[in-house]
């Protein structure tokens, strides 16, 4: 019998100061699997990240390092590429400066590993994606949403054919993101200014496309109508800025199949609904609806049968008709598990579909939706070829 390996992977970890980058990537992610004792492949053996920290900031590197047990840090990226001991390179900075990045880490044979959006256009996005592919390095982009729990519920409700034909998509996405005079606000400033790469459309369409095209059908077409609802805020240093980016955007989709789905996605709306993202979805022999973590289900048999009558109190519960989704495993951090399938195909080659592919038709999405806001018109989403 072959003895078991250790093989020690290094991860050059950009941008990973941030608020994103530092709670989800380093530590819920890499660290995690760190104190865990690794990662297994299919063949029994154990991958180990071996982290380096970069950016342009020593003193937080300094304090990161120190906080996270991460012994390596650098404001020199191009001395991490240079380093043969590090394979992957990650990027988690503000999108106006992925592009660059990632293109040196590809030009110095690393694989890479981004958050999205991974361009601010779809060229840029489909360009990062030719240089990878031809360069034959292994490549990915974080589409955490597939693994949450309440998602993966509702793929396996799907998968056991629980909706029959599926008709329709709801999903409801946001919350009250405070201006910063009165109370703090709890996403930075860039997200509201244009200039910056902030915006909704731009933030969270990269997130639908990918949750429309794996669970419910690729997208076709789109039509959206965006809004910047609050149009001053505060920044971190308690300076008044004008916002210059939309923070709240109302679409519907056409998947293939005939699926509709609708998603409104807004940073100025109050929460009255099981979670900070909700998604129903509605079939002839069935219908569920997902949050972050939990998911109710609600058969044929089950649905009620009211009467429209708007002058008496209806007899039925609506709420009580639905069914909690048994939990039936333990769910781990969505950015975690993704990170171990990620070092399971770069060490092992194991699958990895989510490609650099996968995030430009993000940025497309993004893109075609922000055309129909300005355009006022339905807008056809091409496919992209890889």
């Amino acid at each position: 019998m072959a003895k078991s390996s250790v093989q020690t992977v290094g991860i050059i970890m950009n941008g990973v100061t941030g608020r994103m980058g530092t709670n989800q990537h380093l530590m819920r992610s890499i660290v995690a699997i760190m104190r865990q004792g690794g990662v297994k492949t299919a063949g029994g053996d154990t991958i180990m990240p071996d982290p380096v920290l970069v950016g342009r900031n020593e003193e937080k590197l300094k304090k990161l390092a120190a906080s996270s047990g991460v012994k390596k840090f650098t404001t020199h990226l191009d001395e991490a590429l240079a380093d043969g001991r590090n394979v992957i390179y990650f990027d988690s900075q503000a999108t106006t400066l992925r592009a660059a990045s990632v293109s040196k880490a590809i030009a110095a044979g690393k694989c890479v590993y981004c958050e999205k959006p991974t361009g601010v256009s779809t060229a840029e996005a489909y360009e990062l994606y030719r240089r990878a592919r031809n360069a034959g390095v292994k490549h990915g982009v974080v589409q955490d949403k597939l693994w949450l729990p309440g998602l993966l519920k509702l793929r396996k409700l799907r998968e056991e054919g629980f909706f029959g034909r599926i008709l329709a998509v709801r999903g409801e996405f946001g919350y009250w993101v405070f201006e910063g005079d009165r109370t703090p606000g709890q996403r930075p400033s860039w997200n509201y200014r244009k200039e910056d790469g902030g915006g909704i459309v731009i933030d969270m369409f990269c997130h639908w496309r990918y949750v429309l095209d794996n669970l419910f059908g690729q997208v076709r077409a789109v039509s959206c109508l965006g809004a910047t609802h609050i149009p001053r805020r505060w920044d971190e240093a308690g300076k008044c800025y004008e916002c210059t980016a939309d923070d709240a955007a109302y679409a519907t989709f056409e998947l293939a199949g005939g699926v509709i789905a609708q998603f409104n996605s807004s940073w100025a709306v109050r929460v009255r609904r099981d979670d900070l993202l909700t998604i129903q979805v509605d079939g002839t022999e069935g219908s569920a609806v997902a949050g972050l973590r939990k998911c109710w289900a609600q058969s044929y048999a089950d649905t009620p049968c009211p009467t429209w009558n708007p002058d008496v109190d209806l007899p039925v519960d609506f709420l009580g008709s639905w069914n909690a989704v048994e939990e039936g495993q333990a769910y781990d951090n969505a950015f975690k598990a993704q990170w171990e399938l990620f070092l399971r195909h770069v060490v092992a080659g194991e699958p990895f579909p989510w490609t650099l592919l996968e995030g430009a038709k993000g940025v497309q999405l993004a893109e075609k939706a922000l055309e129909s806001w300005q355009q006022r018109r339905w807008v056809q989403v091409p496919p992209l070829e890889g």
